[in-house]
């Protein structure tokens, strides 16, 4: 379990280099596109690009389905199965690719023309972004399972060092957005599908040079066909959920309140992907870990990890999220120059959803090691679902934009406790032990950590000297908080122990 949790460790701190060039370059160049594109033309971007990621719950939910027969082979050391099963996945892949393209080219298209909100001069422009979109989905489509291979494997600094690429293309984007003088939003499909390309191109050379496992011979089997697609049509159904979630809800909100909405909750989601970036990297490098342990049958190693998974990943969002949800107004104002109208709010509640939320990555993660999802699928995905036609129905009866995020936030809750529910059947798994081990002790934290910066917000007028002083003050109220109230005995050996470790590789190697 040492090993493993170092393991963790060192892959979550590469992660963590990845992500703060990522969320330096996105925050930029979302002020700079969202300038030069003009709200309007910002929430066409993003939700007709929602239109194309809806096809894409089939992909990532392969994507799932590739990450978990691949960590159960490595985890049983069985090679010569492993390449049985990356073949197959890729012929799998090849099959799904022309169904989401007549999807796109049928149905989406439709719906694109005929019952999306667009100012009628924009809607050549938008069409031009949703056939550039569903070329940048294609290409990333066939990569996920190599992408898939490299989590297995858990060869995070490979993202570490291709993120680098990736940020100077995307900054060569914004150059080429602001120097040339043709349609802005037409020019921006077509760069963004070229940094997709180049990017997908070099995660694939990495993998077939690497990983004997990736150079695809066409291979079929029956029985590994229907076990993974079985595997994966279940996963479809909890995918299809956070779809409707997701762009599901964004197109509605287009449907009734047009793309200047859509912008402001385009802007608030990019806030909280940098700061759940945090939460996901440390995830990603957790998740092939306890896929692992279950297939070597480490069932009490495995619901260690879990428990400790679930409560790191709030912690991890919990201190980052304390100076957004405060400072809101001021951090917007500093970054944008033109502030759209509810996306202090939509910020807010949506990153309060992702806090419930993140104590759930492991739980997910659990259930789909086992492998039997039917159940457990059909349960929180049903409850996940009713959230598109419940936001529908709010919106019909006249309410404000903000409530499908009340909304959202009532029903991550319930699928929190309906996932406990569920894994109490599967693994064993404890409620009473999780909702005692975790869910108290991160409450408490929460509650308590929040009662000095909270004080001095009330009493200071906004300005960079509040919101140094309520960052010093959330930090040192955090870590404080969790450290003695938070983390049991073992936890606190090992979060003192990783900070020695890396003091020592990173900074006395350095000085």
């Amino acid at each position: 379990m040492e090993t493993n949790n170092k393991r963790i460790a060192k892959n979550t701190l590469l992660l963590y280099f990845r992500m703060l060039l990522l969320m330096g370059v996105s925050l930029y160049t979302v002020r700079v596109v969202l300038n030069t594109l003009g709200t309007v033309d910002y929430g066409i971007y993003s939700v007709v690009g929602g239109i194309v990621t809806m096809f894409s719950f089939l992909s990532n939910t392969m994507a799932s389905a590739s990450q978990r027969f691949f960590s159960y082979e490595l985890g049983r050391g069985n090679y010569e199965q492993l390449k049985k099963t990356f073949s197959m996945t890729m012929t799998i892949y090849a099959m799904i690719a022309l169904v989401i393209l007549i999807l796109a080219e049928t149905v989406g298209l439709w719906f694109l023309n005929n019952k999306m909100t667009i100012p009628a001069e924009r809607m050549e422009a938008a069409n031009w972004v949703y056939q550039f979109s569903i070329l940048s989905f294609m290409m990333t489509m066939i990569t996920i399972p190599f992408n898939a291979a490299i989590i297995a494997h858990e060869r995070m600094n490979v993202y570490a060092w291709v993120s680098i690429v990736e940020v100077l293309l995307k900054l060569l984007v914004v150059y080429l957005l602001v120097a040339f003088s043709i349609d802005k939003l037409k020019l921006y499909a077509i760069l963004i599908f070229g940094v997709t390309t180049l990017v997908t191109f070099i995660y694939r050379s990495y993998c077939i040079r690497k990983f004997n496992e990736c150079r695809f011979s066409f291979y079929w089997n029956k029985k590994l066909f229907k076990e993974i697609l079985s595997f994966s049509g279940w996963n479809l159904f909890g995918a299809l959920a956070g779809i409707f979630n997701n762009n599901g809800i964004n197109i509605v909100l287009n449907m009734f309140f047009g793309p200047i909405v859509n912008t402001a909750r385009a802007v608030a989601y990019q806030v909280n992907s940098s700061t759940n970036q945090f939460v996901q990297n440390f995830m990603t490098a957790s998740r092939p870990q306890i896929t692992k342990l279950f297939a070597s049958g480490e069932q009490e190693q495995m619901m260690k990890l879990v428990f400790q998974s679930s409560k790191f990943s709030y912690i991890l969002l919990f201190i980052l999220s304390m100076p957004v949800l405060l400072e809101t107004h001021f951090i917007f104002k500093v970054w944008l120059n033109d502030v759209p109208e509810y996306v202090v709010l939509f910020t807010r509640l949506i990153i309060i959803g992702t806090l419930i939320d993140s104590t759930s990555y492991a739980l997910q993660t659990a259930a789909q090691a086992t492998g039997k999802i039917v159940t457990y699928q059909a349960v929180v995905g049903g409850m996940m679902i009713l959230n598109l036609p419940l936001a529908y129905l709010l919106l019909r009866l006249g309410h404000a934009p903000q409530s499908v995020f009340y909304l959202s936030i009532a029903n991550s809750a319930v699928c929190l406790f309906l996932r406990l529910y569920m894994l109490s059947k599967m693994i064993h798994l404890s409620v009473s032990d999780f909702a005692y081990r975790v869910l108290l002790p991160l409450f408490l934290v929460t509650i308590i950590a929040y009662i000095a910066p909270l004080t001095i917000l009330m009493n200071l007028d906004m300005g960079f000297s509040r919101f140094f002083i309520i960052l010093c003050a959330g930090f040192i109220s955090s870590i404080s908080t969790i450290f003695f109230i938070g983390l049991t005995k073992n936890e606190k050996q090992f979060a003192l122990q990783t900070v020695k470790n890396f003091k020592k590789k990173y900074v006395q190697k350095n000085a």
